[in-house]
């Protein structure tokens, strides 16, 4: 996770040195992060079918070989019409990493701890953002950009091999249930509600959050270390919203988060205004939004348990729809009325996402719930050691 998101993340700040390279101008440039996004977003679900069919660990290792050689094509593409091709593909064999894992992990983990299992690979994503683009600028500026990409490309091929020896079970159950049982598109249109609108109201803000620091009068280091802040609270909120989601359950934790995210945008307008604790103000957001990804995760995961990859892929496509949302949102706002305006509509959109959310929560779904210890170990009773997930082994 840490690599594919060094790889969405690092594009930006190496786009200046790309676009001189060839030729182009930066918002043209642009459009690599565009072709990923898009690609990756229509590729999720039908990557997610698949591995429900074929088993997630064959699509893991297919998908990183894949992503693998397009980095590396990336680092030798020697037109921009090739290089936006090769992003193209990145994007979709990347929609077909990230659920895989998900899928994996939420398999392989107790029962009564799935939801911090979900959280450490999250945080895996998060990481990438606070380290894993710093340290491609940095290298990309002092050996070229292209360093970075052949850089990603090899430790992705390497992460397939290993792959191969880490996940050898199959989920056999799961996949013969979604043979049979496929998915229709009108049951996870509610439950992934709630992934869309937070990630528009959580985008909405970050995409302009240097723009509209700076309209404020904030110098170039202060906005570096109000990132740095949000970056850190992050990777702590999904931490601890993995705890949480064990401890008091997906349906609350995804009800506070939504709640709390509400009311830290309503904080940092004062804070932005005053410029009193932003950056206390900025990791408290950070943290308080990212309580809700892995409840939402392991909500899905317990809701549709026959076809767990298809959902979790589904809800990575509902995030990057949120995120062009919200980018477009945030666009219009912030060129209308100000940074001001913009964080109480994210708030407000928040409000949205917590009514939406507790609508779908008020829908009785059987599956919702984990099993309990007594069904879990009678199932197992039922089953042969193969065919229990390694994690779940006594």
């Amino acid at each position: 996770m840490f690599v594919i998101g060094s790889d969405l993340f690092v594009v930006s700040p190496l786009l200046p040195m790309i676009a001189a390279d060839y030729g182009i101008q930066p918002g043209l440039a642009g459009l690599m992060v565009t072709l990923f996004s898009v690609s990756y977003m229509f590729s999720a679900p039908l990557l997610g079918v698949l591995a429900d069919r074929i088993g997630c660990a064959p699509v893991l290792t297919y998908c990183l070989i894949a992503f693998g050689a397009a980095n590396l094509i990336t680092a030798e593409s020697d037109s921009f019409a090739a290089l936006l091709a090769a992003r193209m593909v990145a994007g979709a064999t990347a929609a077909g990493v990230s659920p895989s894992v998900y899928a994996l992990v939420a398999g392989a983990a107790p029962s009564v701890q799935r939801a911090t299992w979900m959280a450490v690979v999250v945080s895996g994503l998060l990481l990438s953002l606070s380290f894993g683009a710093p340290i491609g600028l940095l290298a990309g500026a002092l050996h070229g950009w292209q360093i970075v990409f052949a850089a990603l490309g090899i430790l992705s091929l390497i992460l397939a091999w290993t792959s191969t020896c880490v996940w050898r079970e199959e989920q056999h159950a799961q996949r013969a249930a979604a043979q049979h049982s496929p998915l229709a598109v009108n049951l996870v249109i509610a439950p992934l509600a709630p992934t869309v609108i937070w990630s528009a109201s959580l985008y909405a803000m970050y995409t302009y959050l240097g723009e509209g620091l700076d309209s404020f009068g904030y110098s170039a280091s202060e906005i570096v270390s109000v990132i740095l802040f949000y970056g850190w609270g992050a990777i702590v909120g999904i931490l601890v919203g993995g705890r949480m989601t064990d401890r008091f359950g997906a349906k609350s934790t995804t009800v506070i988060a939504l709640a709390g995210l509400a009311l830290c945008f309503l904080l940092l307008r004062f804070a932005v205004e005053a410029k009193v604790l932003v950056n206390l103000a900025f990791g408290l957001s950070s943290a308080t939004a990212q309580l809700f990804f892995s409840a939402q995760q392991v909500r899905l995961a317990n809701k549709f348990p026959a076809h767990r990859t298809t959902i979790l892929a589904w809800n990575n496509s509902a995030l990057f729809l949120g995120i062009s949302l919200g980018s477009m949102i945030g666009g219009l706002v912030t060129t209308i009325a100000g940074f001001d305006a913009e964080l109480m509509i994210s708030a407000a959109i928040a409000v949205i996402g917590w009514v939406v959310n507790r609508v779908d929560s008020s829908v009785p779904v059987s599956a919702e719930r984990s099993p309990s210890p007594t069904a879990i170990t009678q199932h197992r009773r039922l089953q042969r050691p193969s065919e229990i997930p390694r994690g779940e082994r006594c």
